[in-house]
């Protein structure tokens, strides 16, 4: 096995940590000689052991003069419930480090490299870096730019539909994509919605599956605080996290009802379309340590979010029917555009089908 093969080994033991990690990233990490693994460790969760500190204990005094491969830089920040790694990885006497990629937090990117260089320890740094971001593309978004990282994930017609004209949606997808769509909330910090599909569906937004690693928080964009109190999302709020944002000028008796069902009430600015400002919506999400956020709204909140240059990957679900209607809602509703060269471009990473349905992912870039 080459280095790159142990690389593999370590971002596929990151990838244990999916959904339980945040707000901290996946790790793994290896602590090989020659051939042989001496120890291996992935981060299960905040507050937890690091990756490269379990795999170091694992190996014990066989990390002299080993290589320790970790899909993360070191960190060596102390603002934090556990010790820095870098201490133990010099501690450990290991002879090389080598890292997938620099850690996109200001505290640490490249000091962590730089303190084990200073010890005397080879580092070598980048190496399969694409796959350890594309692994952590949500904590590198969330460190970056300032804000969650949001997947737009919408079931859909062949012809682009999300609801016939009378707004009947159920079910467009089969009960394949919905169990996958169920086994993401579960790994997703939150669940966005407008105000409509609440009025419309009703939703729990909930992960329907057993044991579900964590419920995500539910988030309803809501400019004028519209959410009726009989709701399945208000009634469950004492339950489960239930974030809604609504205008700063629309005070009323509503909100403190809703604060008292255990609604958490979040006023905002507003665009110049009397909605909430979305850029404020990501600033109240990020200070909440919010990391990921699959909008499963409808066309109007995926045009605007889409439009602000916010939905960072899509993952459609297309039913094998044609609805048709001019009326009938679309996943991207909104003004649209007029020119082609304006279109948002669509990286599609794969394609697959479930039973009759077929499943695309792709990463957007907007034409900014």
């Amino acid at each position: 096995m080459k280095e790159e093969d142990f690389m593999r080994l370590a971002l596929s033991l990151a990838k244990k940590g999916l959904g339980t990690t945040s707000p901290n990233p996946m790790v793994g990490a290896l602590v090989v000689k020659g051939q042989r693994v001496l120890g291996e460790g992935y981060h299960r969760k905040a507050g937890e052991p690091h990756a490269e500190v379990i795999a170091l204990e694992r190996a014990g005094d066989g990390s002299r003069g080993a290589t320790l491969v970790v899909t993360l830089e070191p960190c060596c920040h102390t603002e934090k419930k556990t010790p820095p790694c870098v201490d133990a990885v010099i501690r450990s006497g290991v002879r090389k480090v080598v890292v997938a990629m620099f850690d996109p937090n200001p505290q640490v990117n490249g000091k962590g490299a730089e303190a084990l260089r200073k010890a005397g320890i080879d580092v070598k740094v980048g190496l399969l870096s694409e796959e350890a971001r594309r692994l952590n593309e949500v904590f590198v978004t969330f460190q970056e730019k300032k804000r969650p990282f949001f997947l737009m994930k919408s079931a859909l017609s062949l012809d682009g539909k999300i609801a016939t004209r009378n707004g009947e949606s159920k079910w467009i997808s089969n009960e394949e994509s919905r169990a996958h769509t169920n086994r993401l909330r579960s790994v997703m910090d939150a669940v966005l919605v407008g105000i409509n599909t609440v009025i419309l569906d009703n939703p729990l937004l909930l992960p329907k599956v057993t044991k579900p690693k964590r419920y995500p928080v539910r988030v309803v964009l809501d400019s004028k605080l519209r959410i009726p109190l009989s709701c399945e999302l208000v009634k469950t709020a004492n339950k489960y996290r239930t974030i809604i944002f609504a205008l700063s000028d629309q005070s009323s008796d509503k909100e403190s009802r809703l604060n008292a069902l255990g609604v958490e009430v979040v006023r905002v600015g507003g665009d110049g379309n009397r909605r909430v400002a979305l850029t404020d919506v990501c600033l109240e999400l990020h200070r909440r340590g919010i990391m990921s956020v699959m909008v499963e709204g409808g066309g109007e909140v995926n045009s605007a979010m889409l439009r602000e240059g916010l939905i960072d990957k899509v993952m459609l679900f297309f039913g094998p029917l044609l609805i048709g209607g001019k009326n009938a809602a679309s996943v991207v509703a909104g003004k649209g555009i007029d020119f082609l060269k304006n279109a948002y471009m669509v990286d599609v990473v794969s394609v697959k089908k479930l039973k009759d349905d077929i499943c695309v992912v792709g990463y957007v870039h907007g034409h900014h």
